[in-house]
Order: C-alpha cells, then sequence, then structure tokens
C-alpha cells in the first residue's frame, strides 16, 4: 500500500504541473494579444503617415477650409501619442480608452475633411488626392481587421483569465483583465428615415 507522503507528494506535483500548464496558457494568450495589437499599430502608423500627404495635397485647393485641415493635424497628434502610450501597455485599459478616443477624434476629422473635399470638384479629380485616398480606404479595412483579431485575441485571454480553474492561476499571478480595441461611437442619435407617400 502507497504511503501518504508518497500521495501527498503525487498531488503536489499533479497540482505543480497543472498550474504552471494554466500559467504557461495564460502566458500564451496574453502574448497573442500583444502580438495583435502589434499588427494594428503597423497599421495606425501607416494611417498616421499617410495623412500629412493627404493634408498636403488638400491644403492649395481647400485655402478656405483651413479649419479642417487643422482638425486633422490637431487629431493625427493626439492620436500618434495615445497610441505610442497604447503601444508600452496593450490591453491596458486606460491606454486603450485614451487609444480609443484619439481614433475616434481622427476618423471624425478625417470624415469632415474628405466630405470637404468632396465638394471641390477640381480637387476629387487630382490623381494624387485620389490616390491617396485610395490607400488611405485600404489601410482603414486594415486597420478594421487587425482591430477585430486583436479583440478576438483580448477575449480569449479575459475567458481562460476569468474560467475556473485559470482564475485561481490567474489571480494568483497577477494576470489582469486587458481592455478590447472599440472605437467610440459618435454622439450622434440616429433616426429612422421617415417616407411620405404625396
Amino acid at each position: 500500500m502507497l504511503s501518504l507522503p508518497i500521495v501527498i507528494g503525487a498531488v503536489g506535483v499533479v497540482l505543480v504541473v497543472w498550474g504552471a500548464s494554466v500559467f504557461n496558457g495564460l502566458v500564451g494568450l496574453r502574448n497573442r494579444y500583444r502580438n495583435a495589437f502589434a499588427q494594428i499599430d503597423v497599421q495606425l502608423k501607416r494611417r498616421y503617415d499617410l495623412i500629412p500627404n493627404l493634408v498636403e495635397t488638400a491644403k492649395g485647393y481647400l485655402r478656405h477650409e483651413r479649419e479642417a485641415l487643422e482638425a486633422v493635424v490637431s487629431a493625427r497628434s493626439r492620436a500618434v501619442s495615445a497610441s505610442a502610450r497604447a503601444v508600452s501597455a496593450p490591453g491596458e485599459p486606460q491606454a486603450m480608452q485614451e487609444l480609443s478616443g484619439a481614433e475616434s477624434g481622427l476618423a471624425g476629422a478625417l470624415g469632415r475633411l474628405i466630405a470637404v473635399a468632396e465638394s471641390y470638384p477640381d480637387l476629387k479629380a487630382n490623381e494624387t488626392m485620389r490616390s491617396l485616398m485610395e490607400e488611405l480606404t485600404s489601410t482603414e479595412n486594415r486597420i478594421s481587421f487587425a482591430r477585430q483579431a486583436f479583440n478576438d485575441a483580448v477575449m480569449s485571454y479575459n475567458t481562460a483569465r476569468e474560467q475556473f480553474p485559470g482564475s485561481l492561476v490567474a489571480n494568483a499571478t497577477g494576470f489582469v483583465e486587458a481592455q478590447l480595441f472599440e472605437l467610440a461611437a459618435p454622439a450622434v442619435e440616429r433616426e429612422a428615415p421617415r417616407v411620405a407617400f404625396g
């Protein structure tokens, strides 16, 4: 018959192996969402690099729309700063909220610039502007896909750290909840379109 010290030792070994396995799984999931954020960062930098070219191209045509151009430049600056903070702590709630707000502001400023540019036929017809707009649209799509991959990785990580028995290891070893990267919704109340037949 097995002695009590051997049974206790075997249970201890099983618990250590189980704990190490859960810990390593959490580390892997955390690294996966950090890598996913790195992919977002690549696309954000690409967009940040496109914006000055877009503004410079539009400047010659939009002399009377200085406010729209300055809003884009200012929003880009805030987004670059927020992105740098988020790169140093991907998934950290405050950094992700700052980035989300800055990105929403940049998207709004770019949207206003594009709307203003649409009212200038010469600018719309400019080959450089068209090329930059196509590249910006492509980059926006890439950012959207990268953001979805990041959010999926964060959700997997958060689920693993919250589920029992993984939560025991996560809480004991300092694995904190990661924040999703969601863009803030515009503060515009949407109304249903009204149809009237004359």
